[in-house]
């Protein structure tokens, strides 16, 4: 074997060891899960909502970096996909359960009630073969646990309406809707986007200010939130034809 074969087949260390930081990058959110949960039982709402937004903000950039890091080449003993899945159920089902049971959002007649069926649905989601689909959907109510509790939170809304919509987006789960994936969205992919980061940024930054948010960003985001509802309900065909 020659000299240019050896070096076809040796491998890119820098390559290697930058698609493995990225699963390293995307472990970590278990620790800023782990680190909301005390904060939690602590009852300390304004870190947990800190260690919510790094959780989520890991969640957002891990995918784009472990493309770009071309993981499943360069660090395929890791499967990506699953790790992704703990995480997720970890930081947008474990975490906001508890903080239902903790927190005083919900009647406290139903709070465990109300944390089991999110787990349990989520259970059922996460476990679906087409959870994603092949166009890049979610396939039933994503588990955006931890941005409703934070809704929760924010609005103080009377408990047993939000007790009722906890129990409504429990069977939006088994809907077939396809809710699109924001980042990997094709119809109006640029509008999306512009408002997806608009939404976070905005949300972020209104949520650091807890307890003296500002309210007009509470209701500010619902635009977004009515936007991505809308989208995901339209037939696509319709959306490609305008």
């Amino acid at each position: 074997m020659n000299n240019s074969a050896l070096s076809e087949n040796k491998p890119n260390i820098f390559r290697v060891i930058c698609a493995w930081g990225v699963h390293l990058f995307t472990a970590t959110g278990a620790v800023f899960g782990l680190l909301a949960i005390l904060s939690i039982f602590e009852k300390n709402w304004k870190m947990m909502i800190v260690y919510m937004i790094i959780a989520m903000l890991v969640d957002g950039f891990d995918g784009m970096l472990a493309r770009w890091a071309d993981v499943k080449k360069y660090a395929n003993g890791v499967d990506g996909a699953l790790l992704d899945n703990i995480l997720d159920y970890i930081n947008y089902v474990m975490v906001p359960a508890l903080f239902l049971v903790k927190a005083d959002v919900l009647p406290e007649n139903v709070r465990l009630l109300a944390a089991s069926s999110i787990l349990l649905t989520s259970a059922y989601q996460f476990t679906q073969t087409d959870a994603k689909t092949d166009d890049h959907h979610f396939k039933g109510f994503p588990s955006y646990w931890n941005v409703a509790a934070l809704y929760m939170l924010l609005m103080n809304l009377p408990q047993w309406v939000n007790f009722g919509f906890l129990m409504l987006f429990n069977v939006m789960v088994f809907i077939p809707i396809k809710y699109i994936y924001p980042s990997r969205n094709s119809y109006l992919r640029t509008l999306t986007l512009v408002l997806t980061y608009l939404y976070g940024a905005i949300g972020i930054w209104g949520l650091l200010q807890y307890p003296n948010q500002p309210q007009w960003v509470v209701w500010a985001s619902f635009i977004y939130v009515g936007y991505y509802l809308i989208l995901s309900v339209i037939p696509k065909n319709k959306i490609h034809a305008n």
